[in-house]
């Protein structure tokens, strides 16, 4: 069940005592403000980062919560609040520099490690959950890269990003990343976050979003000829099925897309990608690997 309704956060987010620091004097100590120009945008409403921890799923394992981009640390210090461990994923150095020196009793405590790197790069430690503000440029990357872990996921994304994210079949806002998203998990935008709790304010809106991992109604034999298949189909969305199969090949990696419309239903065949479920990409994508060989230089 997916979840956009952006219904009142008071009633989503579990009480977890998280309050700590003061995010504008963690910012200040840390001698150097946010740098749009480096997707960096650091929450600054203390009634936002407060509620973010609680929203990880009731029966979530916080015993070693991950984030990446800890920045200043206004996320990092609500997550200590809670968790049994850290792991705090930056790349910039002068933010590491500050994270050590701010959190030192942590770190010495063995409750908090700081990892300095790029989140798409490193070795990622084995987590119970993660817990972040992504930054917005590599926020795709780094979800699908946590996705398919299996672990709950409590994220910020840009508004519109999680919108889709967690759209419904047959609304406008539904596509690829609705699909890929809720082929691992449940999807729920939990708050809506406006520019003004940030500094420095981003262009955008945002929005929190709590994936839950799950296994899907549906079984896939191969889940990356599934995913680049739908990737492929979405592409052509204005199209009918049968004319996207046939003209994103060079995607799908189908060598033969004719014999897959020969053999898929016709009622499904003169529909768009945007009306058809995760359910019925999958009974396709299985069909489409049973009639045509698929070119593994693909993808």
């Amino acid at each position: 069940m997916t979840r956009s309704d952006g219904s009142d956060p008071d009633s989503n987010a579990r009480t977890l005592d998280a309050a700590g620091r003061d995010p504008d004097e963690l910012i200040r100590r840390a001698g150097a403000r946010g740098n749009p120009d480096f997707d960096q945008h650091f929450l600054i409403d203390d009634r936002v980062v407060d509620r973010i921890p609680g929203y990880l799923p009731a029966d979530c394992d916080i015993s070693h919560l991950l984030e990446i981009g800890g920045g200043p640390g206004v996320l990092t210090d609500r997550l200590l609040g809670v968790a049994g461990h850290v792991t705090v994923i930056e790349r910039d150095p002068v933010f590491v520099d500050h994270l050590e020196r701010e959190f030192a009793e942590a770190i010495a405590a063995g409750r908090l490690t700081v990892i300095e790197g790029d989140a798409l790069d490193v070795s990622l430690p084995l987590f119970s959950a993660c817990v972040s503000n992504l930054p917005y440029s590599a926020s795709s990357e780094i979800a699908f890269r946590l996705l398919p872990l299996g672990r709950p996921l409590v994220l910020m994304f840009q508004r519109e990003f999680a919108e889709r994210m967690v759209a419904d079949v047959g609304t406008d806002a539904y596509g690829r990343l609705s699909v890929s998203a809720q082929h691992y998990a449940n999807v729920e935008l939990v708050e809506r976050v406006p520019n003004t709790a940030f500094d420095p304010q981003p262009a955008v809106q945002s929005a929190i979003v709590r994936l839950t991992p799950r296994e899907p109604d549906y079984t896939v034999d191969d889940e990356q000829f599934f995913l680049r298949f739908v990737k492929a189909l979405f592409t052509q969305r204005r199209k009918t099925m049968r004319n996207a199969i046939r003209n994103t090949a060079h995607i799908s990696g189908l060598v033969d897309p004719d014999a897959v419309v020969a053999a898929a239903d016709e009622s499904l065949l003169s529909r768009r990608a945007g009306t058809v479920s995760p359910r019925e990409f999958a009974a396709l994508a299985t069909l489409a690997a049973e009639h045509s060989v698929v070119d593994p230089q693909v993808g």
